[in-house]
Parts: structure tokens; sequence; C-alpha cells
């Protein structure tokens, strides 16, 4: 039996710490790198930073976007991109930010999630801005598949800022909260309908490594026993010690997700680059 994606996302974080390292191989990138604005260019980049990442980071998140673009062949080079992910041991985040309704939303978890799909990948990222139950489908089909889900939640982007700290009245619960904050406890209800021994369970948030917790509604209490994957480290200007002052307790449970700061070294120093990342965090953490 396959073990919860919660399970195997504690474990890896146990054994790689935090840094998750983003694929995203946009033009300038594949410039840089003396790579071809094409379907194989992406393909080269993407196993390049597999290899480099093998057995020395939790996870690697693919922005789908940088290979969509490239059409059919693109999603080909993907999907060897995660199939050689998965082969290697590494937790695989799809960074597709997928959000809809009913059977489109159920399409979008069979491409994505279901096993032995040419695009299977450990856990999607997903948004809830058609309504938090929107996804109520979608998260249990992902625990069914002992998969996982990030759900937006808090994002460093200005503009979302007037939306995630806009307030809700919430008529069961009878009180003022922020939408992020309805969304995490939504998420966190969810969590603990699971079995999960206390641990993580299998739907994160994301919530970005530059966001004020405190201006979002965001707290230890509805944040507790989620994971979360937190870009913006890195180049966006979020440093390793920034994993505990913005998330203190729950640092232990953060994927801290750099993409340009490490791709950026290009691919003779991309190995060096992730061990050198990699040691920051377990330094942070004590490890």
């Amino acid at each position: 039996m396959t073990a919860s994606f919660g399970v195997r996302l504690r474990a890896a974080l146990d054994a790689h710490g935090p840094l998750c390292v983003g694929i995203d191989p946009h033009a300038a990138l594949l410039e840089s790198w003396g790579l071809g604005q094409d379907a194989e260019g992406v393909r080269t980049f993407g196993l390049a930073v597999v290899e480099a990442s093998a057995g020395r980071v939790a996870a690697i998140k693919p922005q789908v976007s940088f290979f969509e673009r490239f059409g059919s062949r693109g999603f080909a080079a993907l999907e060897d991109v995660l199939s050689a992910a998965r082969g290697a041991g590494l937790l695989v985040v799809a960074d597709a930010k997928r959000g809809d309704i009913g059977t489109t939303m159920a399409g979008y978890v069979s491409a994505w999630l279901e096993p032995d799909s040419p695009l299977e990948a450990d856990a999607l990222t997903v948004s809830p801005y058609l309504g938090p139950d929107s996804l109520r489908e979608t998260i249990g089909a992902a625990v069914r598949a002992d998969k996982g889900l990030f759900v937006l939640a808090a994002t460093s982007n200005p503009e979302a800022a007037a939306l995630q700290t806009a307030r809700t009245i919430d008529v069961e619960a009878a009180e003022d909260q922020s939408v992020a904050h309805r969304v995490a406890r939504d998420v966190t209800w969810a969590n603990r309908s699971t079995v999960f021994g206390g641990g993580l369970g299998p739907i994160g948030l994301v919530i970005g490594a530059t966001v004020d917790l405190g201006e979002r509604g965001l707290d230890d209490e509805v944040l507790a026993g989620t994971p979360i994957l937190a870009p913006g480290f890195g180049a966006q200007g979020a440093s390793p010690g920034d994993l505990l002052t913005r998330f203190g307790t729950l640092a232990g449970n953060v994927l801290a997700s750099e993409s340009r700061s490490i791709l950026g070294a290009g691919p003779d120093r991309i190995a060096d680059t992730i061990i050198e990342r990699a040691a920051l965090y377990q330094e942070v953490l004590g490890g």
C-alpha cells in the first residue's frame, strides 16, 4: 500500500530538508544555458535539473506553463521530466494552478494525479477562488489516490492582497475572517478528516515566503498539520533565514521553493548550488 502524500512529504523533509527546486525553463534561462527555444530545450533543461536535484532535495516543482507553450511536444517533454523525477525518488509538485468545478476539475485530477497517467505527479497546485467548496471532490480524489494538493491561500503577488485579506462572514462559525483564513481553515478540516497520525496531512497550502501571515489572517492554529509550499525564496527576496522568521514553529512543515536563484547558476554549477542552498536551510533548522 502506498503511503499518503503527507507521510511521504514528511519523510522527504526529514531526509533532505525543506528545499524544493523549481523547474522554470523560461526563455532567458534557456538562452543562458545555450539551449533552444523549443520542446527539446525544455526537456534537456528539465532533465538536467532533475539529475542535479536527485538525492539532494525533498522535491522539485515544474512550472507547467513553460512546457505548455510548446504544445504537444512541450507536454511530451514534461512527461519525460516528471517520469525521470519520480524515478529518481523526488517528490514532484506540478505547478499548474488548476481551478474549476465538477467534471472539469475531475479531468484535471485524472491528468495530474491518477497513477500511471503520463503527467502523474505527487501533488498539484490548485486555486480555490471559485469557492473553497469547489475543491471538495478534488480533495477526496487526491486523498484516495494517496496524492497531495497545494491550495493557493496567501500568494506573494501584490495584487492578491486585496482579495486574500477581504473579510467574510462564516454563518456556521459566526465569525469574521479573512478569505485566506477561510481557505486555510477548510484545508485544515480536510486534513483532520483523514488519518495522518498527527503528522502532515495530504492537503497543503501555498503561502508566499514574503507574505506577513498575520496580515492575511493566518496563525499556527489554522495551519496545524498542514504542508506549506512557500515560493519566494531566492530571487524573489526571501532568504533561508526567513524560513523561521515567517513560519516559526511551522518551519519544519515548509517546502521552500527556489527557482531562478538556483537555475541561474547554469548547467555546470547547478548541482553545487543546490548543495550549497540545501545546506543553508538545514543550518537554519538546526540539521
